[in-house]
This record gives C-alpha cells, sequence and structure tokens, in this order.
C-alpha cells in the first residue's frame, strides 16, 4: 500500500536524521552524467543496479526497484551540470516517512566527480536497517557509477 511521506526540501540534505554520502569519479563529462541523470529517466535500469523502471512524470519519476517497492518521485532541482535532486512523496516500502536523494557533480580531470546523498528519516527499525545497508548501497553506487560511465563512454 502506497503512504504519503513528509514533504522536505532540499535542506534535507544536511539536516536529515539519517544521510548516507557516497562519492565516486567517473570519465564522463559533468554535462554527459547530468543528461543521463535527469534527462534520460527511462535509461537508469540499463545502468542503476536494482531499479527494474523509471518514468518521467510530470514534475518528477516513477520508480520502481527489483523486489516491487515503489517510489513517487518530485525533483526539487535541476541544475545542469551541477545537481540533480529529487524526494519521494509516495513509497509503498515500510516505515519511511521522508527521503530525498540529491547527485551533486563537479568537473574532475577531464572527468566527474559525483556525490550522491540518500538523506532520509523513518521508523527506528528503519533508520537501523538502512544504516546497516550502507556497505551495500556503497557497493550498488560504485557498480552503478562505473556501468554508468562505460555507457557513457563508449560513444
Amino acid at each position: 500500500m502506497a503512504r504519503q511521506l513528509r514533504s522536505v526540501g532540499l535542506d534535507f540534505a544536511d539536516t536529515a536524521p539519517v544521510r548516507l554520502v557516497f562519492t565516486g569519479t567517473m570519465g564522463a563529462p559533468p554535462d554527459a552524467v547530468y543528461r543521463a541523470l535527469a534527462i534520460e529517466t527511462e535509461s537508469w535500469p540499463e545502468w542503476f543496479s536494482g531499479l527494474t523502471a523509471a518514468t518521467a512524470a510530470p514534475e518528477g519519476r516513477t520508480v520502481r526497484l527489483t523486489g516491487g517497492t515503489r517510489f513517487q518521485e518530485t525533483v526539487l532541482a535541476a541544475q545542469p551540470d551541477v545537481l540533480y535532486a529529487y524526494r519521494t512523496d509516495e513509497t509503498n516500502a515500510p516505515g519511511v516517512h521522508a527521503l530525498l536523494e540529491a547527485w551533486r557533480l563537479a568537473p574532475s580531470g577531464g572527468g566527474t566527480r559525483v556525490r550522491w546523498t540518500v538523506a532520509t528519516d523513518g521508523s527506528a527499525p528503519y533508520r537501523t536497517v538502512l544504516r546497516l545497508s550502507r556497505p551495500a548501497m556503497g557497493r550498488t553506487f560504485r557498480a552503478s557509477v562505473r556501468a554508468l560511465d562505460r555507457r557513457l563512454t563508449r560513444a
């Protein structure tokens, strides 16, 4: 059953009770990475591990994960080559009260430095599970960034 989450702003990326931050470097330039994140929504399942569908929607997108978890998201920031951030407004994931993800991009030696922040709040069991999931989420992030970089630099 889908539930409405608390509406949060960009500042939640810095103030959330649980913040997971992952960084990586890609050979692709920031404009190509931004385009893949913010414009080519439907391509996310081709490179982001665990996503089965990503569909553009008015003001945001709808995302489905392996296992059936769904997210209805609203884009909060779309600054070309710099920042792509979105908030989850509705999900069927248990225990979540608020969720925001921000992708920050910066030029780095001819490529892009990527920082993915997952900022969230929820029930005590949810927060515990998420903190324990940090290593797995880090592996997913690194594998997904490598897959996206291969996709963008092979052209």
